[in-house]
């Protein structure tokens, strides 16, 4: 601690500073960054002169049409974001607990566990502290991963990739996410015994968008077995859009196994008895080493790994700090 206390009494930090650093990063002005934030263009220099004297580093290039970020003004930037997001979060804490609330935990997560996982940890959770306000996000991986780095999500089940940077990233591994293809009840595959994808080609298919690692996999299947991918297609990330217009035409379309089981269990759309070579990358749950979960995010992931043992016969540790949360109760 002496260490932190020496760093934020020699460089006089302001929250003034760091909001000026965020804002800089986000319009590439200083004209624009001290309008944001109500300040005038002078006060907004001079605070960012005096960071950059006390850092002993310059955090900005000045060019002539703005300013852009050097490799030390993007570290702090970074930090920037996590410092304010964690400031927020006490606040909403503080007042949540004012109102007698048990507090406010943001979870994001990847459509399969979405619907398998999500819905038995939330019960859990309710049942125990119904107080305990829950926002859940359900995005692509990249998303999710961005906003736990920028601090607005505490908990991720999503997946991680080469592209990631995982040296602050704590991740523990839930399953693998297998794939099918659905279609409407009555579908003209569905009276086949095994339809293969040399039947299915040449029909229509509501795909994930170009760059998702779906669409990647499902271009990749096709080509494995000599075929070239379906041309009769129509790209879409929202399953609202795919489940309506699968409901009402005889396309057909690739989605996770999860999935897939929930339109079948309520009569919305079928299963086809088609083996798919596709298998998607595992999924975990994610958190940052280098932030402290508040107590209603403990509860929060104490929940998920009890429903992953049941959801995908998954036994995950819990610390001690985790087990000692699910006897918190609300203030």
């Amino acid at each position: 601690m002496a260490n932190y206390m020496h760093w934020f009494i020699r460089s006089r930090l302001k929250t003034r500073q760091l909001l000026l650093l965020v804002a800089l990063a986000e319009h590439g002005n200083i004209h624009k960054a001290s309008q944001s934030l109500s300040m005038t263009q002078p006060a907004a220099s001079k605070l960012l002169k005096d960071l950059e004297d006390a850092l002993e580093v310059s955090l900005f290039d000045r060019l002539p049409r703005g300013m852009r970020p050097t490799w030390y003004g993007e570290t702090m930037i970074r930090h920037a974001r996590v410092a304010l997001g964690s400031l927020n979060q006490a606040h909403d804490e503080l007042e949540a607990a004012k109102a007698g609330q048990f507090g406010q935990v943001y979870v994001g997560a990847i459509s399969s566990p979405g619907l398998a996982l999500m819905p038995p940890a939330v019960a859990m959770v309710k049942l125990e502290h119904p107080n305990l306000q829950i926002a859940l996000q359900i995005e692509s991986s990249d998303i999710l991963i961005e906003r736990l780095n920028q601090g607005k999500l505490d908990i991720l089940v999503a997946r991680l990739f080469a592209q990631h940077d995982k040296s602050q990233l704590r991740y523990e591994m839930l399953s693998d996410e297998a794939v099918c293809a659905i279609a409407r009840p009555g579908h003209p595959l569905l009276s086949m015994h095994a339809p293969s994808l040399h039947d299915a080609v040449n029909m229509g298919w509501i795909i994930p968008p170009d760059g998702s690692v779906l669409r990647h996999r499902f271009d990749l299947m096709f080509q494995e077995v000599g075929l070239q991918t379906p041309v009769n297609v129509i790209e879409t990330g929202s399953l609202m859009f795919t489940t309506k217009m699968l409901q009402q035409s005889d396309m057909i379309s690739v989605v996770a196994t999860d999935v897939a089981r929930y339109y079948a269990d309520h009569g919305l759309l079928a299963i086809l008895p088609m083996s798919l070579p596709c298998q998607m990358d595992a999924f975990g749950i994610i958190t940052r080493r280098d932030r402290l979960l508040s107590p209603a995010a403990k509860v929060m992931l104490r929940a998920l790994k009890t429903a992953a043992m049941s959801v995908y016969g998954k036994q995950l540790e819990q610390t001690a700090d985790e087990a000692f949360s699910s006897s918190l109760r609300r203030p």
